[in-house]
């Protein structure tokens, strides 16, 4: 049988067997009105706010369903890529040096992306939006909080792409875009609030796809050519990919701009605008992250709290890591704090419930592990297990006065543990920067190639692995050895540690 519409299946049945008949949901292709299916336009690679690792941050909750149908994608047509001199049929080609024909396929490339922008925001609302709330698939006040301000934006963009084909002359070029930028880019300003809404957007969108009508309205569109193999966040998220996009295509024009051209002044105005704009955003954007994520932590004792935590106004990077016995952890490190938490359900909400102390970034010693250094739950255990498992570990470890912690974590590959790597960095050079004269106690990084600290402090390090669980496991022997070790050195290493240290 086949539905005909915007999402075409075909299902093929054996004569002697009854059909089954189709769910409530495939009533939405007599709702979506059709949609050209252009061509694929390739996103560049798109800057982020900060590093964070956002495909481990939020466990598989959404494995495959029995109710899902294992339908055969349909074909899908792709945007092909537009070139100014293959669009217009123009014998001015031939009259224009090298550099001006570079100049007017940036100009152009830059009008087409707003062509496609625009048809994707539209293609958002009709195909997805729409449809879901006329199905009652979702509520509306659900729907606003996912799409949040989208469709402001499409009146927007379809501003600037009018102004840039006004000025484009009949045999396809154009002179002066700098004027129309200049003027135009201020109402970018309205993006902070679209950006803003991002994380809780994409959390929601996360727990409704537990809805298997919601899950089996998003896979009906990911199958339809409409779709061009894209989720339904990858069109949420393409206004934020065109916005961080703007410096460089104009930066790409004024590179292809005479000297001595009108353009080049109010070019480069144009682009200390946006450069601005994106900055603004990316600060409004990271407080609202950071926001979000202090709220759905949870502690299990008042003490756990650390008004580091609640000064905090950025997420220097977070995601999921594993310590040495295998448990997944979910890790924020904020700008002054690590945090090590469990992901968690509360109140059908992912929360974050803190597993140890929060440790300030300060007072934090850095590890980089070698591979092979970290045994993994015992000596036995260790011996047998997998080799891929004893990869990409760094161990961090906090000691003031009386507590003390000490916590080897993995990440899933060697990019993702030298992200982690290079953001505990920075976050402790940044708070050693802002630290008084009293940072003589600060700790210090350990590099990958084993330079030791002070005896003593590694000793009690070693000794701290075996009663943190989430550490690396010690045989007894081991522990005995640095026991007696730390009696030898404790005495006269306790003189030396405040030299070392500086």
């Amino acid at each position: 049988m086949v539905l005909d519409g915007v999402f075409n299946f075909t299902w093929k049945e054996p004569s002697n067997k009854r059909v089954k008949p189709l769910s409530r949901v495939t009533s939405l292709a007599s709702l979506i009105p059709p949609v050209r299916a252009t061509p694929l336009k390739r996103f560049s690679q798109t800057l982020q706010r900060s590093i964070s690792f956002r495909s481990e941050s939020r466990p598989d909750l959404f494995s495959p369903r029995p109710w899902s149908r294992n339908v055969p994608p349909a074909s899908t047509k792709r945007r092909d890529s537009k070139l100014w001199s293959e669009t217009f049929d123009v014998c001015v080609n031939h009259m224009l040096t090298s550099k001006e024909i570079k100049r007017q396929e940036a100009i152009f490339e830059l009008s087409q992306g707003e062509e496609d922008l625009i048809e994707d925001l539209k293609l958002a609302k009709k195909a997805y939006h729409d449809p879901m709330l006329k199905l009652s698939i979702m509520t509306e006040q659900e729907l606003n909080q996912i799409f949040g301000t989208l469709d402001s934006l499409i009146p927007l963009h379809e501003d600037l792409l009018r102004r840039l084909q006004e000025v484009r002359k009949p045999d396809g070029s154009t002179d002066h875009v700098g004027h129309i930028l200049v003027g135009w880019l201020p109402c970018l300003n309205s993006y902070d609030s679209y950006c803003s809404n991002q994380v809780a957007a994409k959390a929601l969108l996360d727990h409704k796809k537990q809805d298997h009508r919601v899950q089996d309205f998003l896979q009906r569109c990911l199958e339809s050519p409409f779709s061009r193999k894209l989720d339904l966040w990858n069109f949420l998220d393409i206004p934020r990919s065109r916005l961080v996009k703007y410096p460089l295509l104009l930066r790409e024009i004024l590179r292809h701009t005479p000297n001595d051209h009108p353009d080049q002044q109010h070019l480069e105005e144009a682009i200390n605008i946006i450069q601005g704009i994106v900055a603004e955003i990316n600060i409004k954007t990271g407080e609202s992250e950071c926001q979000y994520y202090k709220e759905r932590l949870i502690y299990l004792e008042e003490g756990q709290r650390d008004s580091l935590i609640d000064n905090s106004r950025a997420v220097c990077c977070h995601g999921e890591l594993k310590n040495n016995r295998g448990v997944k952890l979910h890790v924020f490190l904020f700008e002054e704090v690590l945090v090590i938490t469990r992901a968690v359900t509360h109140n059908e909400q992912l929360c974050y419930q803190l597993y140890r102390q929060p440790i300030p970034v300060r007072e934090l010693v850095l590890e980089d592990l070698q591979d092979g250094e970290v045994r993994l739950g015992g000596s036995i255990r260790g011996a047998f297990s997998n080799n891929e498992r004893i990869k990409n570990f760094f161990r961090v470890s906090f000691k003031n006065g009386s507590q003390s912690q000490t916590h080897s974590l993995q990440a899933n590959d060697s990019f993702n543990k030298q992200q982690w790597l290079n953001c505990i960095r920075q976050a402790k050079e940044k708070a050693a920067c802002a630290g008084t004269a009293g940072g003589l106690q600060a700790p210090f990084l350990v590099p990958a190639h084993g330079r030791r600290v002070a005896q003593g402090e590694a000793a009690l390090e070693q000794m701290e692995q075996s009663d943190c669980e989430s550490d690396c496991s010690m045989d007894t022997s081991e522990l005995s050895a640095d026991c007696e070790r730390m009696e030898q050195t404790n005495s006269c290493e306790s003189e030396k540690q405040v030299e070392t240290n500086v």
